[in-house]
This record gives C-alpha cells, structure tokens and sequence, in this order.
C-alpha cells in the first residue's frame, strides 16, 4: 500500500510538474527565438504549437527509454479522446463553440489523413523506428504549410506579439533552461509512478497512458477551455484540438517508437484506435455539419450544447468499453 501511495503521490507531482515546466519552457523557447530575431508568425506557428506538446512528447521519450512504450502511444491516443470528448464536450456544454471554414476546409482532412496514417502504422501490431521517423517528419510539411498559408491570422502569433516581445534575456533564458529542467525530472517521475501503479493493480501501462496520464496532461487545456468560455474568449478552441491531435500523433506517438520498437496489444487497434479514428470522424462531421447550416448568414458556425453533449457522451462510452475489457481479461 504504501508503494501505490508513493506511486500516486509521484503521478500528481509529476503531471503538474509537467504542466508548469511546459508553460515556462514554452515562454523560453518562444522568447529566445524572438531575440534572436525570428519572427512572431514562425515562432508562435512552430515553437509555440509544437512546445504545448511538449509533456507528452518528454513522457513518450521517457516511457520507451524505460522500456514501456505503449504507455506513449496510450497517451497520444488517450489524450486525442480527451481532446474531443471531454476538452470539447465540456466547452461546448457551457457556450456553443465558433467554427470557422478553414478548418473544413483545410485541417479536416490532413486530421483525417494523418489518423488514417498512424492506423496503418499501428496496423500490424508494432510501431517500428522507420513507421515513427516517417510519421515524426510529416510534421516537416505541415508546419511549412503553417507559415506559408496561416500567415499572421493565428493566435499562437498573436500570443507571441503580445507576451513575449518585452521580456529581458535573462529571464528567457531562466524560464528556459528551467523549464526544460523541470519538464525532464516531471516526466521520469510521472513515468515511475505509472510503472509502479500498473505494477500494482496489475494493468499495462497502456491502460494508465490512455487514462491517467491522457487526462493528466488535458486538464490544463480543459481548464483553459472552461475559462474562456465563461468569458466569451472560446473562438479558437476548435482549432487548438485539431492541431493538438495533430500533434499527438505525428510527433508524441513517433518520439518513442524512434528511440525504441513498441510491440502492441490488439487492443490498441481493435478497441483505443478505432474508437479514436471514430471520434475524429463525429468531430469532423459536426464541424461541417455546423457550417453548412450557418451558410446562409455572416456569422461562424456553431458547435452547439447538444454536440457537446455527444461528444462527452461517447467519451463516457469509451471509458465503459475500456473498463469491461479490463473486467473481460480479469
């Protein structure tokens, strides 16, 4: 008992140790590349959207280092549920979510696509190091794609412009190194605990990258979210999911299989795959289905309450499906 409370213990602390260290780390990176003369529009659309990424892809790096590398490709697919599901569902539950036409338009189908691509890299029930390295480098054109065509109507530029152009280098460099610092000790502490844990209650550590950890790491989204729905301030919430699943699957996935092979349950294909790709299908359909419906008039499309209702709902569904297979096996 007293190693599951240490193993717990350890899991908080290194899920908000993760999300503090990612916040600094990220106004770091930004900041020093500000400084060395880079503009807002690349910064806030490479280093600002890839660095919220940033905990996952240190806890994957981790994770196959120790040799538990499903719990990585647990969490980029626990945390992709939770993105849609729950950050989503949530929202839209307190005020209907804008969407705009790009993101039919453009980012429905490269999500779409690049779900289809780690399906067929998950496919055979490995994710080997040439599967991750070419899943890591579609991250290549999409980020190009970013800076060529998104241009300044972005608000990881905006956010760039307006928080990081007066901060002093002593400072970005501080909040850099000790983010990073911070993120490296959080993610092998958060690592441990969710070895120890499984270990324990005798699970993968699939299991808990898909839950525990997936949920860690999407609370501060969640919690961002909420805010500024109650303020009004929820335009863009859409658009930070899409690019987090992005994100999710080309790079936190890929960190671990690149450094090691990861040998795969049936599990991740027949039952947290498939429910993902078709979570990422209903967001999709009612992303264009608010659209289309708002054609005829000036304003934005509308994720309503009743989407967010469903979105949540499958989310629940999900966790039933995951909690009778676990009783299945026992």
């Amino acid at each position: 008992m007293t190693t599951l409370l240490m193993a717990i213990a350890a899991l908080i602390f290194g899920i908000v140790g993760l999300v503090l260290g990612a916040d600094k780390f990220v106004l770091g990176s930004a900041a020093t590349a500000r400084k060395l003369g880079i503009s807002p529009m690349v910064v806030g659309l490479t280093v600002v959207s890839i660095g919220t990424s940033a905990p996952e892809i240190i806890v994957s790096i981790n994770a196959a280092l120790d040799g538990v590398g499903e719990l990585a490709v647990g969490n980029a697919i626990g945390s992709n549920l939770a993105n849609i599901g729950l950050v989503l569902g949530v929202t839209a539950l307190i005020a209907p979510l804008p969407v705009k036409k790009h993101l039919l338009r453009e980012e429905s189908p490269v999500l779409v696509i690049v779900t289809l691509i780690a399906g067929l890299c998950l496919y055979d029930g490995m994710l080997g190091r040439l599967e991750s390295i070419f899943l890591a480098m579609l991250t290549i054109p999409l980020l190009i794609t970013l800076v060529k065509y998104k241009g300044g109507n972005n608000a990881a530029v905006s956010e760039v412009e307006t928080d990081h152009a007066e901060i002093n280098t002593k400072t970005t460099i501080f909040w850099f190194l000790g983010g990073l610092a911070v993120l490296l000790v959080s993610a092998k502490i958060t690592v441990w605990g969710a070895r120890e844990i499984a270990l324990y209650l005798s699970i993968s550590e699939l299991i808990i990258g898909l839950t525990i950890i997936a949920l860690g790491t999407s609370l501060p989204e969640l919690a961002a979210s909420i805010v500024s729905a109650l303020k009004g301030h929820h335009d863009i919430a859409v658009g930070n999911v899409f690019g987090s699943n992005l994100f999710n699957l080309l790079l936190v996935m890929s960190a671990a299989g690149a450094i090691s092979p990861i040998n795969l349950s049936p599990d991740v294909m027949l039952r947290d795959y498939l429910s993902m790709t078709v979570m990422t299908v209903l967001l999709v359909i009612c992303v264009a289905q608010a659209i289309f419906k708002d054609t005829n008039t000036n304003g934005p499309g509308k994720i309503s309450r009743r989407v967010g209702a469903l979105f949540l709902t499958s989310y629940v569904f999900y966790y039933g499906i995951l909690w009778t297979s676990l009783n299945f096996l026992r």
